[in-house]
């Protein structure tokens, strides 16, 4: 895909967080968490809902900082004065989308391209590259998120996520909204473009099969703490403890054919 030489991009961004510990008044969000996420590599947090796994995002994005420990970004702390040239860096996007109704589709994805000085027939190049690549077709880009299907929004925000060629994406359930099919199509999709960029990915899921899908690596969280780091076989057929045992074998299955 083409972009101009400045948003040429490295090989990903290597995340950590030491001893990190958050909270929200009473509510343990993360306790002395030690994770490492090595530059190129796709990983995926799961566990259940309020376990912990969006605040990690956040703090890698200065989005949140800890009560107590470090956020590192390629090694070296992350600190204020850097996050805006993180974020120029990083493809974020979050269940529903995030899109600005009063802007078009190519509005949305224009945001971060023309802050970063690109003309817009790069950015109109840009769009339908990436347009191309979701199958999504002509004359959406013109489009109103209103005027989309949930499917296609969903598409929309992973492209503006695409859009400057980011080093890394940091995705926060980007399909929990998606209806089974749609669902199903899209994380074929995603995977390739995981498997082409060769960029740091790191999906938030509390679905287990989708986790096992886009990554080699997960990461179960539980009260802000990890249970398990391993592969899909190793939460299944190795648990640390037995509430990955029950989380595993939470995950609903079809019932038989009688």
């Amino acid at each position: 895909m083409s972009v101009p030489r400045d948003a040429e991009t490295t090989a990903g961004i290597a995340f950590a967080v030491e001893q990190a510990s958050k909270c929200y008044g009473k509510v343990v969000a993360l306790d002395r968490l030690d994770l490492d996420f090595a530059a190129g590599s796709t990983t995926a947090l799961i566990g259940s809902s309020g376990s912990g796994k969006s605040t990690v995002l956040r703090l890698l994005l200065g989005l949140e900082w800890p009560d107590r420990g470090s956020v590192l970004i390629d090694g070296r702390p992350l600190e204020p004065a850097h996050v805006l040239t993180l974020r120029r860096r990083v493809g974020y996007v979050i269940q529903e989308g995030g899109l600005f109704p009063h802007l078009t589709a190519l509005g949305n994805l224009a945001l971060l391209p023309r802050h970063l000085g690109w003309n817009a027939d790069c950015i109109r190049q840009r769009a339908e590259e990436l347009a191309a690549l979701m199958h999504l077709p002509q004359g959406v880009l013109d489009r109103y998120p209103a005027e989309l299907s949930g499917g296609q929004r969903q598409r929309l925000a992973l492209m503006r996520g695409l859009m400057a060629n980011p080093d890394a994406l940091l995705l926060d359930e980007p399909l929990g909204a998606l209806d089974p099919i749609v669902r199903h199509e899209l994380q074929d999709e995603l995977k390739q473009i995981f498997n082409q960029l060769g960029k740091t990915v790191i999906v938030v899921t509390h679905d287990l099969a989708e986790a096992a899908w886009f990554a080699d690596r997960l990461v179960l969280i539980r009260r802000g703490a990890i249970v398990q780091d391993g592969s899909f076989e190793d939460l299944r057929d190795r648990p640390a403890d037995d509430f990955v045992s029950r989380f595993v074998e939470a995950q609903r299955r079809l019932p038989e054919a009688r």
